[in-house]
């Protein structure tokens, strides 16, 4: 090799070399159209405006690379980890915590933070009851709502006990994904929460045995009447959210649910949906949480990961992410802090027939704490496994 192709491979290796040393190892899920074209733009953004490069992990299950940190860590690898910056929910970030999986003491001092006015909004520092100690920093916030056919369907149900009434009517026309995905366990909270009565405040608290007891005992007197009168009449369950949306999409459903809203109009806007689709907040109240994201406790690029989502939580890249042509996830960010300009950005431009109106939510529900999530999960399997 001639000195200057030596020269010219050296060169090569530096800029490959630098490049990498800027790039941040996104991991997050990958099942949405809308967030993934989101965080192609955030990766865009991030390049011209910081100099760093975004490379989406796409994830099928978050606990992937939560177990992928975890084995890094068995290994002695402290400081070259694979993962940097992960998107994750409240069950995901207190197994994190709890092995000391994740970099700490960052979050208050990123500038645009303090616009979420954490002082004022105990969501923004508390995960699924767990506090977030600053190993963790908010990015959107998400509800659960429903949406039904309003060519076959004068008045959905608005309440859990209108919905039993509504599968009695309209037998098979109605399900919800196994637990095993996210929205079928958001599926299972919602029940559990609405009819737990008296024992409300134990779904806020470490699960116990007694806890568990208490509340699978309303929770399962309503699933027993409820899925004689699901699709397939309870005896068989589609494993993903997807799975949901296309049945409702072949009419075999006439009522489905999402934590995504404005997966909806998108959906409708795609021909994916009926153009009669509408979308609606439930009356005894919305499961909702806010999700963040954290940085690994190895990651090489912690200084890039900061800077990143310090961007990610800036006026335009919140403002950006709630439109509901884009992603449609609301903004963290305390709207009343900003100034006048910057408060336009947040005001929608058009509202589809099938988007969920304005104002739409009556109550907010808080997602137990983290440890129910199992709990209720293994319940279910416990008492239904036998058709699964």
């Amino acid at each position: 090799m001639s000195l200057k192709s030596s020269l010219g491979a050296w060169c090569l290796l530096v800029m490959i070399s630098a490049s990498q040393a800027q790039e941040v190892q996104f991991h997050a899920w990958g099942g949405s159209v809308q967030v993934n074209q989101y965080i192609q733009w955030l990766s865009k953004q991030a390049s011209q405006e910081l100099g760093i490069s975004v490379n989406h992990v796409k994830l099928a299950d978050t606990s992937d690379a939560v177990s992928r940190v975890l084995a890094e860590k068995a290994a002695g690898n402290t400081r070259q980890g694979s993962v940097d910056l992960i998107w994750l929910n409240g069950e995901n970030f207190a197994a994190m915590k709890q092995h000391g999986l994740l970099h700490k003491g960052w979050v208050s001092g990123l500038t645009h933070f303090k616009l979420t006015n954490p002082a004022q909004n105990p969501g923004m520092t508390m995960d699924f009851g767990v506090p977030t100690d600053e190993q963790e920093a908010p990015w959107g916030k998400a509800a659960l709502v429903f949406y039904y056919n309003q060519a076959h369907i004068n008045q959905p149900p608005h309440t859990a006990t209108e919905l039993l009434d509504f599968a009695r009517q309209h037998p098979g026309r109605f399900t919800y994904p196994l637990p095993v995905d996210y929205l079928g366990s958001s599926f299972l909270k919602y029940i559990a929460i609405t009819q737990a009565g008296p024992w409300q405040s134990l779904l806020y608290a470490p699960v116990t045995d007694e806890a568990r007891d208490k509340i699978t005992e309303r929770l399962f007197a309503y699933l027993d009447q409820l899925h004689p009168y699901l699709w397939h009449q309870g005896q068989q369950f589609k494993r993903q959210a997807s799975g949901l949306q296309q049945l409702f999409s072949d009419h075999q459903t006439l009522l489905s649910f999402t934590f995504t809203a404005a997966e909806v109009p998108a959906a409708v806007s795609r021909y994916d949906l009926p153009a009669s689709t509408r979308t609606y907040a439930m009356q005894d109240g919305s499961l909702s949480n806010v999700h963040f994201v954290a940085i690994a406790f190895n990651s090489a690029h912690k200084a890039q990961a900061i800077k990143l989502v310090n961007f990610m939580l800036s006026v335009p890249a919140q403002a950006y992410k709630q439109r509901a042509d884009i992603w449609g996830d609301e903004t963290v960010l305390d709207v009343s802090l900003l100034s006048g300009e910057q408060q336009a950005l947040f005001v929608p431009i058009t509202a589809a027939p099938s988007a969920l109106p304005a104002g739409a939510y009556h109550k907010m529900l808080a997602e137990p704490h983290a440890s129910w999530t199992e709990a209720l999960k293994a319940a279910w399997f416990d008492r239904y496994q036998r058709h699964h």
